[in-house]
C-alpha cells in the first residue's frame, strides 16, 4: 500500500462509524406502536437520543422508559392529526432535547372501512395522516436550515403504496385493505420524492421506508395464512426486521441517498 492509499484508508469511515447515531437526536412519531416500538429501540441501540411521541403522553413516557442505551430519551404527547398538537409537540421536543437531527414519520391513525363502506369524511380524515407527515417534515427542514445543520427525514410508507391488494386474501374474513390507506401510502411515497429534490441543497435528506406484510398479534390467523401464501418467502415479517433499515436511513450510512423508497417486504412487490 502506497502513502496515498494509506491516507485514503485512514480517512474512510468504518461501517460502525457510518451507522453510529451517538450524539444524534431522533424524533419518531407513534414510537410505541407495533412497528414503531422496534424502530425506536433500533435508534436507541445505535446511540441516538430518542424523542418518542404518542397521542397519549403516559404511553410515550412508559415506552421511552423501556428504551435501551445510555442516552437520555424523552416521551412527548403529539397527535399528528392535529396541527396545533404538532406545533406544541415539536417545540417541546426542541426545548427538551435541544435539537432534532432525524425525523421518522411513523405515526398512523388507522381506518377499518374498505372501498365499499368508507364514507367521504372517513376517507378525507385518513388522508390527513399525510398532512401530519408534511407538517412535521417541514418543521424538521426549517429547523435544520435555521441551525445550519443537516437532517434525515424518513417517511413510513407501505407495499400498499406500490401495489393493490389481493381480494381473495381478505374475502370472508375481514374488510378489504382500505382504499384510503392505499391512496395515503402512495401519496407518502411520492411526497418523499418531492421533498427530497427541493430540500437536497439544504442538507436535508428525505427517504421512505415501506414495510410489506407485518401483521400484529391481533390479526386473524386465517388472513395471515392467506397473506403468507402470497409472499415469495411464504411468511410474514417481524418488527425486528425493520431495525437495520431504519438505522441505515437515519444514519450517515445512507448519506448519498435521498428521494428513495426502501421496500422491506419479503419479495412481495417483486412478483
Amino acid at each position: 500500500m502506497n502513502a496515498q492509499d494509506s491516507t485514503a484508508s485512514a480517512a474512510e469511515p468504518t461501517v460502525s462509524q457510518l451507522l453510529d447515531l451517538t450524539g444524534k437526536v431522533a424524533l419518531i412519531t407513534g414510537g410505541g406502536g407495533h412497528l414503531g416500538s422496534a424502530m425506536s429501540r433500533a435508534l436507541a441501540e445505535a446511540g441516538a437520543t430518542v424523542v418518542l411521541t404518542s397521542r397519549e403522553k403516559a404511553r410515550a413516557e412508559i415506552t421511552t422508559g423501556q428504551l435501551p442505551g445510555t442516552a437520555k430519551h424523552f416521551g412527548i404527547e403529539l397527535d399528528q392529526m392535529d396541527s396545533a398538537s404538532i406545533e406544541r409537540g415539536w417545540h417541546e421536543a426542541i426545548a427538551r432535547a435541544g435539537r432534532i437531527d432525524v425525523l421518522v414519520n411513523n405515526g398512523h391513525e388507522a381506518l377499518a372501512a374498505d372501498l365499499v363502506t368508507v364514507a367521504a369524511d372517513e376517507f378525507s380524515r385518513h388522508l390527513a395522516n399525510a398532512t401530519g407527515y408534511f407538517l412535521l417534515a417541514r418543521l424538521a427542514h426549517n429547523h435544520a436550515v435555521a441551525r445550519g445543520g443537516s437532517a434525515s427525514i424518513v417517511m413510513i410508507g407501505s407495499m400498499y403504496g406500490l401495489v393493490g391488494s389481493y381480494p381473495d386474501a381478505y374475502a370472508g374474513i375481514t374488510n378489504a385493505s382500505p382504499v384510503a390507506y392505499h391512496t395515503l401510502k402512495g401519496g407518502i411515497v411520492h411526497m418523499t420524492r418531492h421533498h427530497a429534490v427541493y430540500w437536497a441543497a439544504d442538507g436535508v435528506r428525505v427517504n421512505c421506508l415501506s414495510p410489506g406484510p407485518f401483521p400484529s398479534a391481533k390479526a386473524d390467523p386465517r388472513m395471515v395464512e392467506r397473506l403468507s401464501a402470497k409472499s415469495p418467502m411464504k411468511r410474514m415479517g417481524t418488527p425486528s426486521e425493520l431495525k437495520g433499515a431504519i438505522v441505515f436511513l437515519a444514519s450517515d450510512a445512507s448519506s448519498y441517498m435521498t428521494g428513495q423508497n426502501l421496500v422491506i417486504d419479503g419479495g412481495w412487490t417483486a412478483w
